[in-house]
């Protein structure tokens, strides 16, 4: 069906391909906010669960540790899997696809549940392995607009925030509250998020693709083929190579942090409040929120791109210089946690959104960041599924506040030396790039383009 007979018999989008630019900017932001926000309902709550420091079958392995292991794996294949997946669906599959890995995702907390202890790392397995493609699909709907940093900066309030409220609700009010047990909290949060999801996902189906103008002004985001792939593997690789080393140990760091929030602020004696998860997690969010929507406001993309570069390093040396001071005892439990929130999220957001989304459009690149995006993702997940094993292997006796403070030192200095190095690579490439002595032949996507692009509207305003 064409794109002109789906709009006839979509109010709705039609409406909205007709919308003023900052009439369609909210109606996407709060649509892929709310998509993302309730997927972290069938991810993070899991974490709330204290499992009470039982060993898993009486080994000496604790069993929180292999299933939240189980679910990092799951959420890593996922990653790589997306790195195919996302970036060739199509439009027309987009919503459905959403729904089913939901779905699947529910389906692996419901066996949490029920099965026996043994087996529960394999149901947090399944679990993980559909989450992984939400961020990807979604983001789809975003790239390639002259305001899609505006819209991605919006996107990742989701996960700063989601996160927090929902392990709050899980452990609040459903478990405290409720009644309900450790085991079945999960699911039944999750339960409580379905339909607001689908919900979610029907109305951010609607939003109108990017016009002739947005493809102009960055450049044409066609599904990718791996011929496609490969060609951004060779264009991009030098700079790559640092830029995901760095990401490896950041994802690491992220998801020790969230995974184990519980137990850190207990040992900092800060487990009293009761949404002290969302307390220290909101000055990341407004932090992270203004800078990333700030980079909206440079239109040159090699500036904007350098520019997502700094803000990278600022969030590592911000991890470190928080560390350093509660350390020195001149930063409390409180305000440490939540600077260090801050700095990892200004280093985390934008390899999720904006840093890939630049970097296509400053070299014109001719496929979609999504790829790049889930690619790193995997590498990422690779790490933080190899950094629970080595903590968990040569640190197991020491309590996680004690492993977490030097890990924050040595992704502080490491991460940021990676970074400026990386920069320097991709200041080379732009110039080859600019001098046309790029290494990647485009002719399959750019055969595609020629044919025109299949998801163009004449929006006038995105």
């Amino acid at each position: 069906m064409s794109d002109r007979a789906f709009d006839a018999m979509n109010p709705l989008r039609r409406w909205l391909t007709q919308a003023p630019l900052p009439v369609l900017v909210l109606y996407a932001i709060g649509t892929s906010f709310a998509v993302y926000f309730c997927m972290y309902a069938y991810r993070k709550p899991f974490d709330a669960v204290s499992f009470n420091d039982r060993l898993y079958l009486g080994t000496w392995i604790n069993l929180k540790t292999v299933c939240v292991t189980g679910q990092i794996v799951g959420y890593m294949i996922s990653k790589y899997l997306g790195a195919k997946f996302c970036s060739e669906v199509s439009a027309g599959r987009r919503a459905g696809l959403l729904i089913a890995l939901i779905l699947v995702s529910e389906a692996g907390l419901l066996l949490f549940a029920v099965v026996p202890e043994g087996f529960q790392p394999a149901a947090m397995f399944l679990n993980g392995v559909p989450l992984g493609m939400v961020w990807g699909l979604v983001v789809r709907y975003l790239e390639g607009r002259r305001t899609s940093e505006m819209l991605l900066a919006g996107l990742s309030c989701s996960f700063i925030i989601a996160g927090a409220v929902t392990r709050d609700i899980g452990r609040e009010l459903v478990i405290k509250e409720w009644g309900i047990s450790e085991s079945w909290m999960p699911f039944v949060t999750g339960g409580l998020f379905f339909l607001p999801f689908v919900a979610a996902v029907v109305l951010l189906d609607q939003l109108p693709p990017p016009d002739e103008a947005d493809l102009a002004a960055r450049a044409a985001r066609p599904d990718m083929g791996p011929e496609d792939r490969r060609n951004f593997l060779a264009l991009f690789g030098p700079c790559l190579v640092p830029l995901l080393t760095a990401y490896f140990f950041l994802t690491a760091y992220r998801d020790f942090r969230d995974h184990y929030a519980a137990e850190l602020f207990q040992t900092l004696q800060l487990d009293g409040d009761r949404a002290i998860f969302s307390h220290t997690e909101k000055w990341a969010l407004l932090g992270s929120l203004i800078v990333m929507a700030s980079l909206n406001l440079i239109g040159d993309h090699r500036r904007a791109l350098l520019a997502a570069y700094g803000v990278i390093v600022a969030g590592f040396l911000l991890i470190g210089a928080a560390t350093w001071a509660f350390h020195a005892d001149a930063l409390s439990g409180f305000w440490w946690m939540a600077l260090v929130g801050l700095g990892m999220n200004l280093a985390y957001v934008p390899y999720g959104a904006i840093l890939f989304e630049r970097m296509v459009s400053a070299t014109r690149f001719v496929g979609t960041s999504v790829f790049a995006i889930q690619f790193a993702d995997g590498i990422g997940y690779t790490g933080s599924v190899l950094i629970q094993i080595y903590r968990d292997l040569l640190h197991g006796s020491q309590d996680r506040l004690t492993f977490f403070v030097p890990f924050s030192f040595a992704l502080s200095i490491g991460g940021a030396v990676l970074m400026v190095i990386s920069a320097l690579l991709i200041v080379r490439i732009l110039h080859q790039r600019a001098l046309g002595l790029e290494p990647a032949d485009q002719e399959p996507a750019a055969s595609a383009l020629a044919k025109g692009p299949s998801e163009c509207t004449k929006h006038p305003t995105i």
